[in-house]
């Protein structure tokens, strides 16, 4: 049995708590969440589940009182500068981490400091901290670095994921810009509230396991333009107005791209798949049609590394690092 403590209880946090309370290898002993309508709130009720006992507290410290869990799921931020100190904190408490912050996932080129600061501070407490999820920490990074095992040689990577966003939780449909017109678009683009975070932290993740030197990167992000209504998502989008998002990152080594990473969310986009292709010795396209559901994937996959974290050296790891995550029935 693992005990764990829930942090964060926003609308992804309830699905992981609704996920763990089906994991029989899983108890839930503790849950924070700062927002003042949730405090004090039985976490199971709040989850849309029976009461568990468990009353949601401020922080991590009152969620374990004197109680000892071995890991703390942290879903909370999307930047490594706003989740530092809840890091540091949870490290303090001596509880292993597994994260959903995506600028986590690899952050050793994209925020060096922060990553050594969190590294040492795990460390010292002799716990593990992994960040996850399915995109970024699976589908579009350690998945191709795992397909390329069958491969003499490598030249290239293009990554897709291309995702009708109508049955995606509502605070993804809006992240991705879903409804908005051309000025609201530019204006939350440029306020830096619309793209899709992790892209460039997988190119890292990547190059850094196949030993590639990369020259630079680049990442462009643009609206998906309805042309037609869509009634499909969380609110009616009339033609003309963004219904998502289409990202693209590059990693060069010299003058030649070697990583591509094309990621395109939009409510009523007429095809949904992931696809690795790669070009090398030998040559190959690897698809899954119809996509992986990202809020089930997500929430499935931090509960699977649970077991993976408990097992790695101390320290800020990725999942390059951890032995291989796997659903268990055990």
């Amino acid at each position: 049995m693992v005990k764990i403590i829930q942090v964060g209880v926003g609308p992804l946090g309830q699905r992981v708590v609704r996920y763990a309370v089906e994991r029989k290898q899983i108890k839930i002993i503790g849950a924070a969440d700062p927002a003042p309508k949730k405090l004090g709130k039985d976490l199971g009720e709040l989850c849309g589940l029976k009461r568990m006992g468990v009353r949601v507290k401020k922080d991590a410290a009152a969620a374990l009182g004197r109680k000892t869990a071995d890991v703390a799921l942290l879903t909370t931020l999307s930047s490594v500068e706003a989740i530092e100190s809840q890091v540091n904190e949870l490290a303090r408490l001596g509880l292993n981490i597994v994260s959903t912050c995506e600028e986590l996932t690899f952050p050793w080129q994209t925020a060096p400091e922060a990553a050594e600061r969190m590294d040492a501070a795990c460390k010292k407490h002799g716990v593990a901290c992994v960040s996850t999820g399915v995109n970024p920490g699976f589908m579009m990074d350690f998945l191709p670095v795992v397909l390329t095992a069958v491969c003499q040689r490598v030249d290239k990577i293009v990554v897709q994921r291309i995702q009708d966003a109508s049955a995606r939780r509502i605070p993804f449909q809006q992240k991705i810009g879903a409804g908005l017109n051309h000025v609201q678009f530019s204006q939350r683009k440029l306020e830096g509230r619309l793209r899709h975070v992790g892209l460039t932290e997988s190119v890292h993740m990547i190059a850094h396991r196949l030993g590639w030197k990369l020259k630079r990167t680049t990442e462009t992000l643009e609206p998906v333009i309805a042309d037609r209504e869509i009634t499909s998502g969380y609110m009616p989008i009339e033609p003309g107005m963004a219904c998502g998002v289409e990202q693209i990152a590059e990693g060069y080594v010299k003058k030649d791209v070697v990583i591509r990473l094309e990621f395109r969310a939009a409510v009523g986009e007429p095809e949904s798949y992931d696809a690795v292709e790669i070009t090398g010795e030998p040559s190959f396209r690897s698809v899954i049609a119809g996509g992986i559901n990202g809020d089930i994937a997500t929430c499935a996959i931090v509960l699977n590394a649970i077991r993976s974290v408990t097992a790695v050296e101390p320290g800020l790891r990725t999942m390059l690092d951890l032995p291989a995550v796997a659903w268990s029935v055990r």
